[in-house]
């Protein structure tokens, strides 16, 4: 039987391009959505992959829905981070609630649904955790103190939970995504993406399937001695040491 995948905010930009493209290496694909029906059926219509509504920031939600999935599909072998929101503002302008909602959404939801699969993981000895974070996790953003954090917090709890599960078959890893062409960046003006790909070294943005390739390969064996590793997909716009 093929192995169990679920992404989070799995049914649109990043997370469509990465359940489509492990749906096609074989795996059973659960995309996990919180809001949007339309883009959730399209996906599943789309690519084959079975579609669960959950609020990934709700630890009892996340416990639900991964009992869920592995009740139609099986044990869960690997589990993507992709969930993710933006409340951007000055630091000295943003409301407190979007702060705890960024946070919540982008950096707890990596708990819960780790917490929810990593028993499992452990006890099979076998499992591959690839959580999405950003460019701006590793460098900071002007106007995204939320957003940096969370994504700056991912990379920490990516490296602690892989000294936990190394020994135990489960590698976890992280992969920073830089500016990549989705609808978001495609409803900024066109100054701003001018000015955005003037600091990219490749003169392009990325495309979402080649964050996808990235999970497919961090999700293979052949990647079984990679853990607790951050991998930068940017274009060389930040080279990190």
């Amino acid at each position: 039987m093929s192995k169990v995948a679920v992404v989070t905010g799995g049914t649109r930009g990043i997370g469509f391009a990465i359940t489509k493209a492990l749906v096609a290496e074989g795996y059973q694909v659960a995309a996990l959505y919180h809001g949007n029906e339309e883009a959730a059926q399209k996906c599943a219509a789309e690519t084959g992959a079975k579609v669960f509504k959950a609020d990934v920031a709700d630890f009892a939600a996340c416990q639900a829905a991964v009992t869920a999935i592995e009740s139609v599909l099986g044990p869960v072998s690997i589990l993507v981070n992709n969930a993710g929101i933006t409340k951007d503002g000055m630091l000295h302008k943003m409301p407190e609630d979007s702060w705890h909602a960024v946070i919540e959404t982008n950096l707890t939801s990596c708990f819960n649904m780790c917490r929810a699969v990593i028993a499992g993981m452990r006890e099979r000895q076998f499992g591959r955790i690839i959580n999405i974070s950003s460019i701006n996790g590793q460098k900071g953003q002007l106007g995204q103190c939320n957003y940096s954090a969370a994504k700056a917090g991912m990379l920490g709890f990516t490296r602690a939970l892989a000294q936990e599960s190394a020994a135990k078959g489960v590698t976890v890893n992280a992969i920073c995504p830089g500016y990549i062409a989705t609808e978001m960046t495609a409803a900024m003006p066109q100054e701003v993406l001018d000015s955005i790909i003037r600091q990219i070294p490749a003169a392009r943005m990325g495309k979402p399937e080649e964050i996808a390739d990235m999970v497919v390969f961090l999700a293979s064996d052949r990647a079984s001695f990679i853990t607790g590793a951050t991998m930068t997909v940017n274009g060389g716009q930040y080279i990190a040491a």
